[in-house]
């Protein structure tokens, strides 16, 4: 009897756990969508307390960090963001390897890192890592928007290589993938047709029409990123509405 008893017991208890646990998925998810990034971050955390292994909550504390970290204007917050958010996206995919949207975020601290390494061999490695498992995860789940913006945002970021970085790339691995402008646009036109209020992904896709000399059609998104940024009536959206609206300035 007492056996049975501790085995209703525990059972109770686990219940109540996962039953916690989705209720503060809610709650995060809820406040994301408010734009409370920081509060729904906490959120998250509390998930990966209870269960370590939370796929979704470990790779949204590490989008999070990743998003929260590239609007830091000192280095240091900065880099401690990004290493957050890296030790996070590495117990995501340590835990489900073959998972689209643990790939996803290795793919987006790896790029993240690049911002501030400072020696060429680091920078190049995770210009390799992004390619990789971006890769991954997109084999997984062709249709992953964010994942669509990561391939399509690196060879974007590849066809503006510096020469110094091309070189090391060349002389660490042989050379990588060429970026490509016309696949930075596909990729980002997918995740657009996938996720239109991806600001993000709009702002970059004008930048790339802009670089590939198609005015009209960066005119068209950079626009299209006020509108957005507009709707979301936000300060967290201020600097994207900022950036856009002085590239039209520009046009």
């Amino acid at each position: 009897m007492k056996i049975v008893l501790s085995v209703l017991f525990a059972f109770c208890m686990l219940c109540a756990k996962a039953q916690d646990i989705n209720l503060l998925l809610k709650e995060a998810a809820s406040l994301e969508k408010q734009l409370k990034e920081p509060e729904a971050l906490d959120k998250y955390k509390l998930v990966t307390k209870a269960d370590a292994n939370n796929i979704t909550a470990l790779v949204k504390c590490a989008e999070l960090n990743a998003a929260i970290g590239a609007r830091q204007t000192d280095k240091n917050a900065k880099i401690t963001y990004y290493n957050t958010a890296q030790s996070c996206a590495q117990q995501a995919i340590a835990t489900a390897p073959d998972n689209a949207d643990a790939n996803y975020a290795m793919a987006l601290v790896a790029a993240k890192m690049t911002e501030v390494s400072t020696e060429n061999k680091t920078v190049v490695e995770y210009v390799r890592k992004a390619k990789l498992y971006v890769d991954k995860a997109l084999a997984i789940n062709p249709s992953h928007a964010k994942a669509n913006y990561t391939i399509g945002k690196w060879h974007f970021e590849m066809v503006n290589l510096s020469w110094v970085k091309k070189a090391a790339v060349k002389t660490l691995y042989g050379g990588l993938p060429k970026g490509d402008i016309d696949s930075a646009i596909i990729y980002m036109e997918k995740c657009r047709s996938l996720d239109q209020y991806f600001v993000s992904n709009t702002l970059d896709l004008a930048k790339a029409y802009q670089y590939n000399h198609q005015p009209a059609k960066a005119i068209e998104f950079f626009e299209e990123c006020v509108k957005i940024s507009k709707e979301l009536d936000d300060d967290e959206e201020s600097g994207f509405l900022i950036n856009a609206t002085l590239y039209l300035a520009r046009l």
